[in-house]
């Protein structure tokens, strides 16, 4: 099948079938058994949601009346051929060719003439068509919404933020310190041509030069390695982990930051790692199995807290709440399409709701960390503001480190600072 048409099969299935780009290509038979093609579809996937916004804009400046709604698929075909044009070495030639023969594919063949008009127009006018500067949501191709909510959060950095979104995203690694030392694997890596560098701010974290596909990593499946971004591999190290404590892993799916917990510390008393998906669950035991570690999995809802706590107590909570996801934009670009403003103010209520509920399961004492991955305050600061002026065995623990900033509420990084994810993290302990 050719990979032109995957990719415009796969922007479908987002933009109409509301999933996001990692179910549709994980689930797009096609794309699975595409071989050699399979970067190709990726890099067309990724950089059309990338720059969706601008490249819409730009076809709706190149055709003479907008793309019938039955005929969607055909719009999606040309932008992703904007795309290629726009942001992509192909030649030019080629790219068209490819384009217009994919019509036929679409069963839209009648567009041939169309399609070929429309991006050798491009082409011919591009330089009159780069008409994007004077406006930020077409220059940065982020949804209006967002780019305001940025700008009134982070007036002095919100360019450099949103640049870092529309950046490709390294790869970094965490190394499994039970099976050995971060300076062993990375010699591992390099007697077999792969070359990286330690991370600052994570003990265990390796940047690597360029990113490869996981099966090119030694040791891999047997559990030396696990891919996870800096930012993330942040939260277990807040913990403050000790032998003997029983740690709750909440919204855990899909279970990098379980891993990283029993990686930490293997004297826990026990891990108990809580995903109300099934799907996603099967996800947490799968990573467990390739690390060969063990923790209880509960499929449950947490705010349906009598169906799944025995009324014993934790000493330690990670609450990697649901978000927005706004300061993984780099790696998820089809969130500036999904995601809407009102979907952000059902997320604050949630985290209220998890927040409150888990409260009730941590020992005196006791220490819970929240984080998300997303850069609105909304979501961040102000909920553990509220959170704690209304708990009042609620205290803020300071989280001193050289990453990051203060936001008197918790710690936040924002995307592109040292190379990491967006992300943000409160300590609360409970008196």
């Amino acid at each position: 099948m050719s990979s032109r048409l995957i990719a415009t099969q796969i922007v479908e299935q987002i933009i109409e079938g509301n999933t996001t780009l990692t179910n549709a290509l994980r689930n797009n038979e096609a794309f699975n058994q595409a071989g050699n093609e399979k970067a190709l579809i990726q890099e067309i996937s990724y950089g059309t949601f990338r720059w969706y916004i601008q490249l819409e804009y730009l076809l709706n400046q190149l055709l003479e009346k907008r793309i019938k709604k039955k005929d969607s698929r055909l719009k999606y075909l040309m932008i992703i051929g904007l795309y290629q044009l726009r942001y992509m070495r192909i030649p030019a030639h080629a790219v068209v060719s490819e384009t217009v023969n994919t019509c036929k594919k679409i069963k839209m063949e009648w567009a041939k003439g169309l399609v070929n008009a429309i991006l050798r127009r491009y082409i011919r006018e591009a330089d009159r068509l780069n008409l994007l500067d004077s406006d930020d949501s077409l220059k940065t191709s982020h949804p209006r919404w967002l780019l305001e909510k940025i700008k009134l959060d982070w007036p002095a950095e919100w360019k450099i933020v949103l640049d870092a979104a529309n950046q490709r995203p390294p790869m970094y690694l965490r190394v499994n310190q039970r099976h050995q030392s971060r300076e062993q694997y990375l010699m591992k890596i390099m007697q077999s041509g792969i070359t990286g560098k330690a991370t600052p701010h994570s003990k265990h974290g390796i940047l690597l030069d360029k990113p490869i596909d996981v099966e090119q990593l030694p040791g891999f499946n047997d559990g030396d390695v696990s891919v996870q971004e800096l930012a993330a591999q942040l939260s277990v190290q807040l913990l403050d982990l000790q032998p003997g404590q029983r740690v709750l892993d909440a919204c855990a799916a899909p279970g990098g930051k379980t891993g990283h917990i029993l990686e930490s510390e293997a004297g826990l008393n026990s891990l108990t790692a809580i995903e109300k998906d099934p799907k996603r669950a099967k996800r947490i035991s799968d990573t467990l199995k390739r690390l060969d570690l063990n923790a209880i999995i509960k499929v449950a809802d947490i705010i349906d807290i009598d169906h799944w706590w025995d009324k014993k107590t934790f000493d330690r909570i990670l609450l990697d709440a649901p978000c927005s996801a706004t300061g993984v934009i780099r790696r998820h670009p089809d969130i500036k399409i999904l995601r809407t403003i009102e979907e952000v103010n059902n997320i604050s209520s949630l985290q209220m709701q998890l927040l409150t509920t888990l409260w009730q399961t941590l020992s005196s004492g006791g220490l819970l960390v929240y984080v998300t991955c997303s850069i609105l305050k909304q979501e961040n600061s102000e909920t553990i503001k509220l959170f704690i002026e209304n708990t009042p065995d609620c205290v803020l623990k300071p989280i001193d480190a050289e990453w990051g900033k203060d936001t008197s509420y918790g710690r936040q990084v924002l995307p592109g600072q040292d190379n990491m994810d967006g992300f943000f993290y409160a300590c609360l302990e409970k008196k």
